[in-house]
């Protein structure tokens, strides 16, 4: 005796409800990050005074911009299927950059393309020796990260302190909003860069590119796909923007160190994961990335309402955070990729 089948438009219909389920679960990640930044926010609010005041919230952009520009370039390299361990080292060479120069009389003008442009080339040159070379990112990164670590000494041992005026000036300045609210120009830069890559990614044939190559780069080859443009232009996209987050972190701190952005690559990558972007690439999103900067950039704020606690709590927290996405990405992971 034989079971009768399922009438078609049934089994259309729970065809498509099961496609549709299945699309639900790329958001779960990205949505549990969001959620996690506001229990984390609320957390904060319901202990300290004045932890709801706008200003706080808006200072989160604030005192991250560079660290969210940093992990916008690591989303690419990660979704792409790569790792990038030079983004802190290259953000150091790009303060080292501008302080030299300016202090050797060179126009702003021309100081921020000159490090925005090192940026680039280095991560063009790291692009080209893992495409080309067949050299493991982890492994050509952590040269580049030596690498532009040592231009930074070898340009100078001492801090060097930028007093340019317009330099000061784009660092002093205020973008107001209402209720007596303000942003500035790094801030508001950090979130046009993340919406400039959101676009990239979901409305370019580069974008999905980039999610091809990171979901299978022998599928993505076969199916025509220039899998050597993605690579290469990924990396240089992270250098880019590992150099632009070093331009910002000048405003920011008014000079140029060769210590600057010791362990920041790890802040930017845990940023990245938390998220919920898969470190084996090919699913994630930009938002996520900046929901886990202003994730790490709460729990710091917490930690300067406490004023007791030690700063290593960051860390720890992030650790917890981390681990707790990762489970989270197996579990989802072999979902995600039907």
């Amino acid at each position: 005796m034989t079971l009768p089948s399922a009438p078609p438009a049934l089994s259309a219909a729970a065809s498509r409800t099961r496609k549709l389920l299945e699309g639900q679960r790329r958001f779960i990640p990205v949505t549990m990050a969001g959620l996690v930044l506001v229990l984390v926010f609320a957390a904060g609010s319901l202990r300290y005074t004045g932890f709801l005041e706008p200003q706080v919230a808006l200072n989160l952009l604030v005192n991250n911009s560079f660290l969210i520009v940093l992990a916008v370039g690591v989303t690419f390299v990660i979704l792409a299927g790569g790792i990038d361990l030079s983004t802190g080292s290259v953000l150091a060479l790009s303060t080292m950059i501008c302080a030299w120069l300016l202090r050797e009389g060179w126009p702003p003008l021309l100081v921020i393309p000159a490090a925005l442009a090192a940026g680039a080339v280095i991560g063009l040159a790291q692009g080209c020796i893992i495409h080309f070379y067949g050299v493991q990112p982890f492994i050509a990164t952590l040269g580049g990260m030596f690498f532009a670590r040592g231009l930074c000494y070898l340009i100078s041992t001492e801090s060097i302190p930028i007093t340019d005026p317009l330099f000061t000036a784009l660092a002093q300045a205020r973008i107001p909003l209402p209720g007596g609210t303000s942003l500035t120009l790094g801030a508001l830069l950090a979130l046009v860069v993340a919406g400039v890559a959101a676009y990239v990614l979901h409305r370019t044939r580069f974008g999905r590119s980039v999610y091809a190559v990171g979901g299978s780069e022998s599928s993505a080859m076969l199916m025509g796909l220039a899998v050597g443009r993605v690579k290469v232009g990924v990396y240089t996209i992270s250098g880019f923007c590992a150099a632009l987050g070093g331009v910002l972190y000048t405003f920011y701190i008014a000079s140029g160190n060769s210590l600057h952005g010791l362990g920041m690559e790890l802040d930017a990558i845990a940023a990245v994961v938390i998220g919920g972007t898969l470190l084996t690439g090919g699913f994630g999103y930009v938002m996520g990335s900046v929901i886990g900067v202003l994730t790490l950039g709460t729990i710091q704020t917490i930690l300067v309402f406490e004023g007791t606690l030690s700063s290593w709590w960051t860390k720890i927290v992030a650790g917890a955070l981390l681990f707790a996405f990762i489970l989270l990405q197996r579990a989802l992971a072999p979902r995600a990729a039907k």
